[in-house]
């Protein structure tokens, strides 16, 4: 870790610990979280002529959080690294090494805040902005929040602008030109949440600007609905998005993101859920983006634990419609068995094969084994093996030349999350 990045940690920790006459609390927390993945095929087929992957990698990360009566402030640094990545001695590090989060909040009173800084979005089910957990590395965004936290609704209002780091500060007189890391240029949000006895609400709007290469910013626009309704032993979710405004190449955008659901308690502790999701694509003839586009979502939550779509690699915007069942079995007073069955089709029309004859819409069918064990209250164990069957048109769109028609994947995953220091001062 930089020098700097833990002598800005150990003041923090010095300073705040010295309040000691003011209400207020702080809390110092650790997560180690190794986690080693055999790929034999993961988010594409594997083709004959490569051999399988092996790897472990770990994220750590050292939280620190001072909580008052007028003013919050939380800072998660992050080291994320493959083992061997270096040699034992070294002097260089390619590995991550960075500042995950780091806010402040000041409490206009019990109900109003204002929150401005580095950290993780997080909302719903994290299907549209999520905090990507399942990544080692997770998704951070660098905005100012407005926060109203009612009894039964909450209302977070954020917006964000990202300039380029490459011209330093006191020569940078000219141009905010964003030459872009795969981000948006400037990003604005408003989500709003209301609970009742039974039943749930939460309608979102976020306007998403992306830079083009010649200044201009191309905007686009996602109204969000999230809904749930518990009943006797049952409990109904419902999703809807639409998609507006221009995509980052310009193009007139229109996409939907459609999801509906019923997880059934009836036989407790087990849990089956049985749902269906489409998300649209894009049709070969018309000069409009018809793919919906997830964005900021958790998307390893939804679409299939092997990452075959819409994280960080395409399946040439086909859309895509997901008919799945997912179950949680209680194996123990400490352990669960999590499975997921995913039946793939495309949103729309894949293309035609060399012969001129239309592909499938099939894709395949993924199964998810999960096991998951509490070994101590901050010690957790988990180990997966997934499977994907998949059909010739999985090939066309993954582009993939003689593949070994078997891909699986399989992981196993320790999280070590204690608290290593805490006090409140009178």
């Amino acid at each position: 870790m930089n020098n700097w990045l833990k002598t800005l940690f150990v003041a923090l920790i010095i300073g705040l610990i010295g309040v000691e006459k003011a209400s207020a609390q702080f809390t110092l927390s650790a997560d180690v979280r190794p986690r080693a993945e055999f790929r034999h095929g993961f988010k594409k087929p594997l083709e004959k002529s490569l051999d399988p992957a092996f790897f472990i990698e770990q994220r750590t990360r050292l939280n620190a959080g001072f909580q008052s009566e007028k003013f919050d402030v939380y800072i998660s640094l992050q080291d994320v690294r493959t083992w061997g990545a270096v040699g034992q001695v070294y002097k260089t590090d390619p590995s991550l090494d960075n500042i995950y989060e780091a806010w402040g909040a000041y409490k206009i009173n019990a109900k109003h805040s204002i929150v401005v800084g580095r950290m993780a979005l997080d909302y719903d089910n994290a299907r549209f902005l999520g905090d990507l957990d399942w990544a080692q590395q997770g998704r951070s965004h660098d905005l100012v929040k407005y926060v109203y936290s009612g009894e039964s609704s909450s209302l977070h209002m954020g917006a964000a602008f990202n300039q380029d780091a490459n011209t330093p500060e006191y020569a940078k007189l000219a141009s905010t030109y964003y030459s872009g890391v795969g981000n948006y240029k400037t990003m604005q949000y408003a989500w709003y949440h209301k609970d009742w006895n039974s039943s749930a609400l939460s309608l979102l709007l976020l306007n998403n600007g992306v830079q083009a290469a010649d200044s201009s910013v191309n905007f686009s626009q996602t109204l969000g609905l999230f809904g749930s309704k518990k009943l006797t032993g049952v409990k109904l979710g419902y999703e809807l998005y639409y998609q507006f405004g221009k995509d980052p190449a310009g193009r007139d955008l229109s996409g939907l993101l459609a999801s509906a659901n019923v997880t059934l308690f009836a036989t407790k502790p087990t849990s089956l859920t049985l749902g269906v999701d489409y998300l649209s694509g894009d049709k070969a003839d018309t000069e409009k983006n018809e793919s919906f586009n997830p964005l900021y979502g958790t998307n390893h939550k939804f679409y299939g634990f092997m990452d075959f779509f819409y994280v960080g690699n395409g399946h040439k915007n086909k859309g895509l419609v997901d008919i799945y069942a997912q179950t949680k079995i209680k194996t123990g007073e400490n352990s669960a068995l999590i499975a997921h069955l995913h039946e793939f089709m495309s949103g729309t029309s894949v293309g035609v094969d060399e012969s001129g004859a239309d592909y499938s819409s099939t894709l395949g069918t993924e199964l998810d084994l999960v096991y998951n064990l509490n070994i101590a209250p901050a010690v957790n164990l988990k180990v997966g093996y997934s499977q994907m069957f998949y059909t010739d048109s999985m090939e066309f769109l993954k582009d993939s030349v003689n593949p070994k028609k078997y891909d699986a994947w399989a992981w196993a995953m320790f999280t070590f999350t204690p608290t290593l220091f805490t006090t409140k001062a009178d």
